[in-house]
């Protein structure tokens, strides 16, 4: 039994100038045809009037019909470019939804169905997802990689390896007899380390996933240092209650923002001291000490070298009469006048772009890199390994991780997760 054909508002949310309907499946021909009346040229855009069984005029949209398999969703899909009014939407909506063939999509279903048609791998299906994700230029950059098959590319290429390796192996033990069990032909193994070393390689790269929180900086140093001003001077945002009072701050504040197309998220916390009488403020003290083991980067606002090891020492407040300068300082500021505050900035971009994906490049999310891990294990498991029984299992353990990485094998789970990501309508 065929799949019921899907329909839904694809483009932003109305009112808008232009407003368009999908309706992908085995009956968008004929949905088509009873609002129009009339049949197309496929893949070409014609002008029509939209009507009801009765004849009302509903609108005069530009059509687009394109016969499957090859389309965006692999099934007939047909595109209507209607006017972007929220009654001409409902109305043409209203009608499609008469048709007993139809429904209204799920969010993603029109990607799923592209998916299980073999049109896209899941490996772009969730750079697609990242990309409407987007909120930065590098989380944009690296999405577009992913979705448009940078990553699938390189995975079908050591699917071919994992492959070759594997008839190797089934060829040796093709011409093996009882009492002798072959052997593998000179240089398999130094192939198998080769081929292990390029995907570590891979797995040694910033994760995608990196992308989404960005950067983590954490402010910190004793109460009254001038974190939360500069916290504020950096997220350019009156985000942070900054007072002479010490202790002013007494919780964890976070702010995510875009700096030169880099996504950052810095941290304000609460003073750090050891003489704290104050119940709610020892909370915040030992949540502000928690903070500091997560930062990427943690600016020390505090006397220099009392702060956690690696820490940037930030000699702020410079416009203070109280001021002391710090040996060594990363950086010099004052938040009140902007002082050392943009040259901060920039020291703070070029080391994120060194440990976050470079724009453009492929990155692995989070179970992509533990699939990718379960292979490479595999792999390891071969070196000198002369049973050519084990060694055929471990290369069929690699093979179970990249068809559970690129799709081939998967969890329906794990797809509603996926897909559940998309709107109506992608």
């Amino acid at each position: 039994m065929s799949q019921a054909t899907i329909f839904a508002v694809s483009s932003g949310a109305p009112p808008a100038a232009i407003g368009v309907i999908r309706v992908s499946g085995s009956c968008a021909g004929d949905a088509l045809k009873a609002l129009t009346g009339k049949e197309f040229e496929p893949r070409r855009a014609s002008l029509a009037k939209l009507s009801t069984a009765d004849g009302e005029i509903l609108d005069e949209a530009l059509v687009l019909w394109f016969p499957g398999p090859r389309t965006a969703t692999g099934e007939d899909l047909v595109e209507l470019h209607c006017h972007g009014g929220r009654a001409v939407l409902n109305a043409v909506e209203k009608v499609l939804s008469g048709f007993d063939e139809l429904r209204k999509a799920e969010p993603g279903e029109f990607t799923r169905r592209a998916f299980a048609n073999g049109r896209i791998d899941l490996a772009e299906a969730e750079g697609l997802a990242d990309l409407l994700s987007a909120e930065t230029e590098l989380q944009r950059a690296a999405a577009v990689a992913n979705a448009s098959g940078a990553l699938s590319t390189k995975l079908e290429d050591w699917r071919t390896q994992l492959l070759r390796l594997s008839a190797q192996v089934e060829s040796a033990l093709d011409f093996s007899d009882e009492d002798d069990v072959g052997a593998l032909p000179p240089g398999f193994m130094h192939d198998v380390d080769r081929f292990s070393g390029e995907i570590l390689s891979w797995l040694e790269r910033p994760r995608s996933d990196k992308l989404g929180e960005g950067f983590r900086v954490v402010l910190a140093g004793p109460p009254n240092s001038g974190k939360s001003t500069l916290f504020n001077a950096l997220v350019e945002s009156e985000a942070a209650i900054t007072s002479s009072i010490a202790g002013t701050t007494r919780d964890v504040i976070e702010r995510s923002v875009s700096i030169e197309g880099i996504p950052f998220t810095f941290v304000d916390t609460a003073g750090l001291r050891d003489d704290s009488a104050e119940q709610i403020e020892a909370i915040g003290i030992d949540r502000a000490r928690a903070e500091l083991a997560k930062g990427d980067a943690v600016l020390w606002l505090g006397s220099f070298g009392d702060g956690p090891e690696g820490a940037w020492e930030i000699a702020a407040r410079s416009d203070a009469e109280s001021f002391v300068a710090k040996p060594d300082a990363v950086a010099t500021v004052s938040a009140r006048t902007g002082e050392g505050v943009s040259e901060l900035k920039l020291l703070l971009v070029e080391t994120a772009r060194g440990v976050l994906p470079k724009p453009g490049e492929a990155a692995l999310n989070a179970r992509q890199h533990a699939r990718l891990s379960e292979s490479v294990e595999a792999l390891g498991s071969i070196e000198g390994q002369t049973d050519l029984l084990i060694v055929g299992e471990e290369l069929r353990h690699a093979r179970v991780a990249f068809d559970r990485l690129i799709g081939r094998t998967t969890t329906e789970d794990m797809l509603d997760s996926l897909f559940g990501r998309f709107c109506i309508g992608k």
